[in-house]
C-alpha cells in the first residue's frame, strides 16, 4: 500500500484549517508522510492503487487532477504546495509510485557540430558489380599474395579499384580530373615492388599508394582533406564489411536473386578443375610443370593463411567501395583562423630572422667562391668533419622554416591590401633565403658522401631535403597565384617524389656511387655492400675479382630460391640473369673475403 494523499469525496470536504487540509499541504515534504483517518480513506487508496497499476503515472496524475477539481479550495492549495515542493527537488508520493517510462531508449550523445558536418551520410545500396569485384579481390589475394609482393599487387588492386568505381557510380558521384590523378598515381606506385627488389622503397611506395587511393575515394582540396583523407578508409573497414554482407543477404534471400546459383556454379567448376587438373598433372610431367608455373600454390598446409588473405582482400575492397559510396566530407572541416596581430608585432621577428638567414647565406657564398681550405684551416676541422657537421643542422633549419611560415600565416594581419603586400613581401623573402639554405644542405651532403660513401639513410634524407625545397618553391608560387591549389600540389609532389625515388633504384644508386668511390680512392665498405638488395647486382658486377665475388656471394645465395613469376620483381630477374652468365668465383671463400675486407678498412 503506497503512502499517497487520497482524494476525498465531495461530501467530506473540510473547511480551511482542518486536519485533512493540513495533511494534504505537507504531502510533498517526505516520501514517508502518512495521512490521518486511514479508516475513512482506505477505500479511496485501494481505488488509487488499482488505477496506478493500470495506467502508471498518467493515471495517478489524472486521479489527482480529478480530486483537485472535486475538493474545496483548501485541499487544492495543499496539492499545489506538494507540486511546488517536488519542483524544488523534494520527493512526493506520486513520483515514487509512478512506473518508469519503458518506451524511452538511450541515445548516444550527438557529435560536435564540425564533426557532424564531416561525417559521411548513409551509403547507397551495394551493387552486384561491387560484390563481384570484392569477391575477385579476395580470390586474387588468396592466390597471389602469399609468396611475396611484386606485380601481384597490381592484380589485387585493379578489382578493388573497380569495386570502388561501381560504388561511386551507384552513389551518383562523378569522376573528376583529380580523382583520375590520384588513381593513376596510386597504381603507378604499386608498380614499384614489381620493378625493385629492395623492401624499403617498396614499402614507402605501398604506403603512399594507399594514401593516394584514399584521396581518390574522398576527394577534397583543403588541408584537412589532404591530411586526414587516408583515415577514412580505415574507418570503413568494419562498416564496409557490414554493408557488403547486408547487400549479399538481400540478394541471396530475394526470389529473383542470381547470386546464389552463380556461387554454386563457381564452386562446382572449381571442384571439377581441381579433380581433373590433378589427374592430368599426374598423367603427364610436361603438363604438371606447366600447371605448376601458372597456378599458385594452394596446398592444404597453407589453407589458414590463404583463407586469411581471402578475408583481408574482401574486407579491404568493401572498405574502399563503402568509402567511395559515402565519403567523409573533410572539406567541410573549418580550421579557425588565428588571432590577427599588429604589423610590427608580426613582422619584426620575421625580419630579424630573414636578416640572420641573409648573413648565413653570405658566409656560405664566400666559402663557396673562396674555397674550403681557409675555413678548414681556421676551424681546425677536416673536410669530412665539416661536411658531417653541416647537413643535419641545415635540414632542421629547413623544417623549422616551414613551421615558422605556417604559424606566421595564421597570425598574419589581414586588414587590407597593404597587409597582404607586407605578408607576401616578408614571407617571400624568407622563402627565397630558405632555398639558399636548402642548396647549402645539398652541397654538404655531397661532401659527406665524398668522404664516407653513400648509404640508404643519406640518400633518403637527401631526397627529403630536395622535396622540402620543392615545397618552399610551391609556397612562393602560392603567394603569387593564390593558395587554393597548394594542398593538392604538395600531396602530388610528395607522391611524385616517392615514385621517382622507387623507380630510380636507390640500392642500385648506392652501389654505383660506392663502386665509383672505390675506383677513385680504393675505399669500399664490403659489409654494407653485402646487405644491399638484388637491385645492386648490376653495379657490383663491375668490380674486379675477388672483390666482385665477395660482394655478390651473399646476394647470390639469397637469389638461389626461385619464387613464382608473379612474386618476382624485375630487379630479381635481372640479377639472376647476371649471376647465371657470370657465376660467383669459388676461389673467393670466406677467408679470402675476410682478409680483403680488413685490408679495405685500414686503407
Amino acid at each position: 500500500m503506497s503512502d499517497r494523499p487520497s482524494t476525498p469525496e465531495p461530501s467530506d470536504a473540510q473547511p480551511e484549517g482542518s486536519e485533512a487540509s493540513r495533511s494534504a499541504g505537507h504531502a510533498g515534504r517526505s516520501e514517508h508522510s502518512e495521512q490521518p483517518d486511514r479508516s475513512e480513506h482506505s477505500e479511496d487508496r485501494e481505488k488509487s492503487d488499482r488505477a496506478d497499476a493500470a495506467s502508471g503515472k498518467a493515471g495517478v496524475s489524472g486521479a489527482a487532477a480529478s480530486g483537485a477539481a472535486k475538493t474545496a479550495g483548501p485541499v487544492s492549495g495543499g496539492v499545489a504546495t506538494a507540486e511546488r515542493t517536488a519542483d524544488k527537488g523534494g520527493s512526493s508520493a506520486d513520483d515514487d509510485s509512478a512506473e518508469p517510462d519503458q518506451d524511452h531508449e538511450w541515445a548516444p550523445p550527438s557529435p560536435a557540430p564540425w564533426l557532424a558536418d564531416v561525417q559521411a551520410g548513409p551509403p547507397a545500396p551495394v551493387r552486384t558489380a561491387t560484390l563481384w569485384a570484392a569477391l575477385a579481390t579476395g580470390v586474387l589475394s588468396m592466390l597471389f599474395l602469399g609468396d611475396g609482393l611484386a606485380v601481384n599487387l597490381l592484380f589485387v588492386a585493379i578489382p578493388a579499384a573497380l569495386a570502388a568505381h561501381f560504388a561511386a557510380q551507384a552513389a551518383g558521384r562523378r569522376t573528376r580530373a583529380w580523382t583520375l590523378v590520384w588513381s593513376v598515381g596510386s597504381l603507378a606506385l604499386l608498380a614499384v615492388p614489381a620493378l625493385r627488389d629492395a623492401d624499403w622503397p617498396s614499402f614507402l611506395a605501398v604506403v603512399t599508394a594507399v594514401a593516394l587511393g584514399s584521396l581518390a575515394l574522398h576527394g577534397g582540396r583543403t588541408w584537412p582533406a589532404v591530411l586526414l583523407g587516408p583515415i577514412g578508409v580505415f574507418n570503413s573497414v568494419f562498416t564496409g564489411a557490414v554493408w557488403g554482407w547486408r547487400g549479399l543477404r538481400e540478394r541471396a534471400g530475394s526470389g529473383n536473386g542470381r547470386v546464389g546459383p552463380v556461387l554454386r556454379a563457381l564452386v562446382v567448376a572449381a571442384v571439377l578443375l581441381v579433380v581433373f587438373g590433378a589427374l592430368f598433372a599426374g598423367a603427364d610431367a610436361a603438363f604438371a610443370d606447366l600447371l605448376g608455373d601458372l597456378v599458385p600454390d594452394a596446398s592444404v598446409s597453407g589453407g589458414p593463411w590463404h583463407g586469411l588473405l581471402f578475408v583481408l582482400g574482401v574486407v579491404w575492397a568493401l572498405a574502399a567501395a563503402h568509402t567511395a559510396a559515402a565519403p567523409a566530407r573533410w572539406d567541410r572541416a573549418v580550421i579557425p583562423e588565428g588571432r590577427e596581430r599588429g604589423r610590427v608585432e608580426w613582422a619584426l621577428p620575421l625580419v630579424v630572422l630573414a636578416v640572420l638567414f641573409a648573413v648565413f647565406n653570405a658566409v656560405q657564398l664566400a666559402v663557396l667562391f673562396g674555397g674550403y681550405d681557409a675555413v678548414l684551416k681556421k676551424t681546425g676541422q677536416t673536410y669530412a668533419e665539416y661536411a658531417r657537421q653541416g647537413f643535419w643542422q641545415l635540414l632542421l633549419v629547413t623544417l623549422l622554416t616551414l613551421l615558422v611560415i605556417v604559424v606566421a600565416l595564421r597570425w598574419a594581419p589581414r586588414d587590407g591590401s597593404r597587409d597582404r603586400t607586407l605578408v607576401r613581401g616578408v614571407l617571400g623573402t624568407l622563402c627565397a633565403l630558405a632555398l639558399v639554405v636548402v642548396a647549402s644542405a645539398v652541397r654538404r651532403m655531397d661532401m659527406y658522401v665524398e668522404a664516407y660513401g653513400l648509404t640508404r639513410l643519406r640518400i633518403s634524407v637527401l631526397a627529403a631535403e630536395l622535396w622540402l625545397g620543392l615545397v618552399i618553391v610551391l609556397i612562393l608560387a602560392a603567394g603569387v597565384w593564390g593558395a587554393r591549389w597548394l594542398p593538392r600540389a604538395v600531396a602530388a609532389s610528395a607522391a611524385a617524389g616517392v615514385l621517382v625515388f622507387g623507380f630510380a633504384s636507390p640500392d642500385g644508386l648506392i652501389a654505383e656511387r660506392n663502386v665509383q668511390r672505390y675506383e677513385e680512392t680504393g675505399k669500399f665498405d664490403l659489409d654494407y655492400a653485402r646487405d644491399l638488395s638484388a637491385d645492386a647486382v648490376p653495379a657490383l658486377d663491375e668490380l674486379k675479382e675477388p672483390l666482385r665475388s665477395c660482394a655478390l656471394r651473399t646476394l647470390a645465395q639469397g637469389l638461389g630460391e626461385d619464387s613464382p613469376w608473379y612474386a618476382t620483381s624485375w630487379g630479381q630477374a635481372r640479377a639472376r640473369q647476371i649471376l647465371d652468365d657470370r657465376p660467383v668465383s669459388p676461389d673467393a671463400d670466406w677467408s679470402v673475403c675476410d682478409r680483403f675486407n680488413t685490408d679495405l678498412m685500414y686503407r
